[in-house]
C-alpha cells in the first residue's frame, strides 16, 4: 500500500515536471508520455533497490537525480544549459515541497492522534505514512505546476552560462535537503531530551524539517527571483539608453530637416535657374542632395515632431517590406513627454514590423496605427498581422532575437503605469492587437492637432 501511494504521488510529480519542461523548453507531444513512462521506470527500480540496500540511500538518490537530468536532456529542446537549470528546479521544488508538505502533514496527524483519539505515544503506520508521502508528492506536484506560470521570464533569452550559474546554488540547496533526509532515516532527530517522550520528540523533528524547508525554499526563491529581477533590471536599463540616443538621432534628423525647410525659398530660386538653363543633371544632382539631406521627412503629421519622423522611419521600414501602412494619429500637445512617446511608439511598431516580417505571405502584412483623445484619456491603438501559429503569453512572442524577449512591453508598460493608465492586449486569427488608455491632464483636451 505504501509504495502503491508513493507511486502515485510521484506520478503526479512527473506528469507536473513533464509540462513544465514542455511549456518552457518546447518537447516534441511524441515524447512527453516517454519521459514520463521512463522517468517513473527509474523510480521504481531506484527505490526498490533502496528498499533492499537502506544504506545506499544517497547513492540511489544521487542517480536518481542523474539520470533524470539525463532524461531532461534526452527528451527536451533549447540549450543544454537551460534544460540543467530546469532539471534543478523541478528536483528541488520535489524535494523541499515533499518534505515541507510531508512535515506538516505528520505534525497535524500526530497531533490529531494525540488530541483527539487521546494515544499516548502516537505514530503513523506504514499505510498512514505512504498516504501523507503520496499526499506531499502531489500538492509538491501542485507547486510545479503553479512555479511553471511564474517563471516565464527567467526561461527567455538569457546566456547560456547565465542559467548554469543559476542551476548551482539550486543543486546545493538539493544536497543539503537530500542529507537532512538521510539523517532522519538513520535516526538522526531532533529530540526533547529523552523525558517528553516519543510524541514530542516526533513533533520536534518534523518541526525542524518544516523550518528547514521553509528556509531551503525562501533561499531559493530569493535567489532565483532575485537574480531574474537584477536581469531584467539591467536589459530594462540598456534598452532605455539606447532608446534614448535614438530619441536623440531622430531630433537632430528633424532639426536638419526643419534648416532645410527653412532655406526652401532659395533652392527654388536655385532650382529654377537650372530649369532655365536646361542643366538637367546639376537639377537632378541638386534635388538628389536635398532628398539625402532629409527634405523627404514630411511635415507636421501629429502635432508632435519627434512622433512625426519616428512614425516616418518606421513608415520606411514596412514599405520596404511590403508592410501596408494605415497611420491616423491625433496627439494632444505638451501633456505626454516626447522621450516617453518615443518609447510607446518605437517599442510598439518595432514590435509588429518583426511579427510582420516573419510572415512568409507579403500580401497579409499590414500594421494599422491610430491615437486620439477619447473621454479625457490618449488612445493609442496599433493592430498587425503576425503568423497563425504563433502565440502569445504575458509580454512574450516569438523572437527573431532571443535577448529582447518581453524587454519593449515591459517598457511600455513603464510608461503607461508612469501615467496611470492600462493596456489591452489581443491576439487571435493572425491578428495581433495592442490598446493603450492613458488619462490627460485638463491642460491638454483643447490643444490637439489632427492628422
Amino acid at each position: 500500500m505504501k509504495q502503491l501511494l508513493n507511486g502515485a504521488g510521484y506520478l503526479a510529480y512527473l506528469w507536473a515536471a513533464g509540462q513544465f519542461c514542455k511549456k518552457h523548453l518546447a518537447a516534441s507531444k511524441k515524447k512527453d508520455w516517454l519521459f514520463v513512462m521512463l522517468s517513473m521506470s527509474v523510480y521504481l527500480v531506484l527505490n526498490r533497490i533502496a528498499t533492499l540496500y537502506p544504506d545506499g540511500y544517497i547513492l540511489v538518490v544521487t542517480v536518481n537525480h542523474l539520470l533524470f537530468t539525463g532524461l531532461v536532456l534526452l527528451f527536451f529542446q533549447e540549450g543544454w544549459e537551460k534544460k540543467i537549470l530546469a532539471a534543478a528546479m523541478l528536483m528541488t521544488v520535489m524535494a523541499v515541497g515533499v518534505n515541507f508538505f510531508e512535515a506538516f502533514l505528520s505534525c497535524f496527524a500526530l497531533f490529531f492522534k494525540y488530541t483527539v483519539k487521546m494515544v499516548s505515544e502516537p505514530f503513523l503506520c506504514e499505510w498512514e505514512g505512504g498516504g501523507v508521502r503520496g499526499v506531499s508528492q502531489c500538492l509538491a506536484a501542485g507547486s510545479v505546476y503553479w512555479l511553471s506560470k511564474h517563471v516565464q521570464t527567467l526561461f527567455c533569452g538569457r546566456r547560456g552560462k547565465w542559467y548554469a550559474l543559476l542551476a548551482v546554488p539550486l543543486f546545493i540547496i538539493l544536497t543539503v535537503m537530500d542529507v537532512a533526509a538521510w539523517g532522519a532515516g538513520c535516526g538522526i532527530m531532533v529530540r526533547s531530551g529523552g523525558s517528553m517522550g516519543l510524541y514530542y520528540d516526533q513533533m520536534f523533528s518534523h518541526a525542524g524539517f518544516l523550518l528547514l524547508s521553509l528556509l531551503l525554499s525562501f533561499a531559493a526563491g530569493v535567489y532565483v527571483f532575485g537574480m531574474n529581477r537584477i536581469y531584467l533590471e539591467q536589459e530594462k536599463s540598456g534598452r532605455y539608453r539606447l532608446q534614448n540616443t535614438v530619441y536623440q538621432m531622430i531630433t537632430e534628423q528633424y532639426q536638419q530637416s526643419e534648416r532645410l525647410r527653412h532655406d526652401m525659398k532659395n533652392h527654388i530660386v536655385a532650382l529654377s535657374a537650372l530649369f532655365q538653363n536646361k542643366e538637367w543633371e546639376k537639377m537632378g544632382d541638386y534635388l538628389k542632395k536635398m532628398a539625402d539631406s532629409g527634405m523627404d521627412a514630411g511635415g507636421d503629421l501629429t502635432g508632435n515632431k519627434a512622433v512625426d519622423a519616428l512614425l516616418y522611419q518606421k513608415r520606411k521600414r514596412a514599405e520596404e517590406t511590403d508592410i501596408d501602412w494605415e497611420c491616423d494619429v491625433q496627439m494632444p500637445k505638451g501633456c505626454i513627454s516626447e522621450f516617453d512617446l518615443c518609447v510607446l511608439f518605437g517599442n510598439l511598431l518595432d514590435n509588429a514590423l518583426e511579427a510582420c516580417q516573419r510572415m512568409q505571405c507579403r500580401e497579409y502584412r499590414f500594421i494599422h496605427i491610430q491615437a486620439k483623445t477619447v473621454k479625457k484619456c490618449f488612445l493609442l491603438e496599433v493592430k498587425n498581422s503576425m503568423n497563425q501559429a504563433e502565440t502569445y503569453t504575458d509580454g512574450f512572442t516569438i523572437k527573431e532575437n532571443p535577448w529582447e524577449h518581453g524587454i519593449g512591453m515591459m517598457n511600455i508598460g513603464d510608461v503607461v503605469h508612469g501615467y496611470d493608465g492600462v493596456i489591452q492586449l489581443q491576439a487571435e486569427n493572425g491578428i495581433f492587437a495592442i490598446s493603450i488608455l492613458m488619462p490627460l491632464p485638463d491642460a491638454a483636451y483643447d490643444s490637439k492637432t489632427a492628422v
